[in-house]
C-alpha cells in the first residue's frame, strides 16, 4: 500500500459553472453543468469540467481551455475560487485542483454544449459526483451566496441593462428566498451602484419599467475582494 509521501503529485484545473435556469416550475435557479468521465478513476460519475494543467499553460487560460472543450462555454466571467489539495481527495496521486468559477447568462447557457457526457443540473440538488466534487460546488454555492449581497456580482447573469425586477429575480434565485420588492427597489436605489439608461424595457405592456445598468465608478475595494481569503466549510 502505497504511502502518501510516496504518490506522485498532479495540478488540475476544474471549474464551477452557475447559470439561471427555471426549474420544473419555471422558476429561476441555479444550474451547473456536469461532464461524464471517460477514463479511470470514477470512469462514468458525473464530475465538474476540467483537466491537467501543461506545464506551458496559464492557469485562466487552461481553465478556459478545458471549459470550451467540455461544455463549449467560453464565459465572460471567469475567476479562480479556491485550490483543493487535500493528500487523499484521488487514488494513485495526490491531485491539487485549482478550481475556477464561471458565471454565464441563461442564453449562453442555452447554446452550450449538449450530448450523453453534458448534463446541466440543478446546483443545489446534485447527484453524487467524483472525487470531492460535491464539496467544491457546496463551497462555491456558499460564495456565491455571501458575495452577492455586497458585490455587483449579479451583474455575472444579466445583460448591460435590466430592469429592477429582473435584477430581483436573480437575488432570490441566488439567496433561495423571496425579496420585498419595495424594500429591494430601495436599498439597490440607495446603495448608488445602478445608474438608470433613461430607457424603458421594450414590448411591456402597461407603463413599462425602468432600464438601469451598473455603474462601474462605483464599484469598491471590498467588491473586488479575492475569492480565496476565506477558507472552505469543513
Amino acid at each position: 500500500m502505497p504511502q502518501p509521501s510516496d504518490l506522485p503529485t498532479r495540478l488540475a484545473v476544474s471549474t464551477v459553472i452557475f447559470a439561471l435556469r427555471p426549474d420544473h416550475t419555471g422558476r429561476p435557479v441555479l444550474w451547473t453543468p456536469l461532464v461524464r468521465r471517460t477514463r479511470e478513476p470514477q470512469r462514468g460519475s458525473w464530475a465538474l469540467p476540467g483537466g491537467w494543467l501543461p506545464p506551458n499553460e496559464e492557469l485562466e487560460v487552461a481553465a478556459a481551455r478545458t471549459l470550451r472543450s467540455t461544455t463549449g462555454l467560453a464565459p465572460k466571467y471567469l475567476e479562480q475560487l479556491y485550490t483543493f489539495g487535500q493528500v487523499d481527495r484521488s487514488p494513485g496521486a495526490r491531485v491539487v485542483s485549482v478550481v475556477y468559477w464561471a458565471l454565464v447568462q441563461s442564453d449562453e447557457a442555452a447554446r452550450a454544449t449538449a450530448g450523453p457526457n453534458v448534463r446541466w443540473v440543478p446546483a443545489d440538488t446534485l447527484p453524487a459526483l467524483a472525487f470531492d466534487h460535491n464539496r467544491i460546488v457546496e463551497y462555491a454555492l456558499w460564495r456565491l451566496r455571501n458575495k452577492v449581497e455586497y458585490a455587483e456580482i449579479a451583474h455575472a447573469f444579466l445583460g448591460e441593462t435590466f430592469t429592477l425586477a429582473e435584477l430581483r429575480e436573480v437575488y432570490e434565485a441566488v439567496l433561495q428566498r423571496a425579496l420585498d420588492p419595495a424594500n429591494f427597489r430601495r436599498q439597490m436605489i440607495a446603495s448608488g451602484r445602478l445608474r438608470e439608461t433613461g430607457e424603458r424595457l421594450a414590448g411591456a405592456p402597461h407603463r413599462p419599467p425602468k432600464l438601469y445598468r451598473y455603474d462601474t465608478s462605483a464599484v469598491t475595494a471590498e467588491s473586488r475582494e479575492p475569492f480565496m481569503r476565506e477558507r472552505p466549510a469543513s
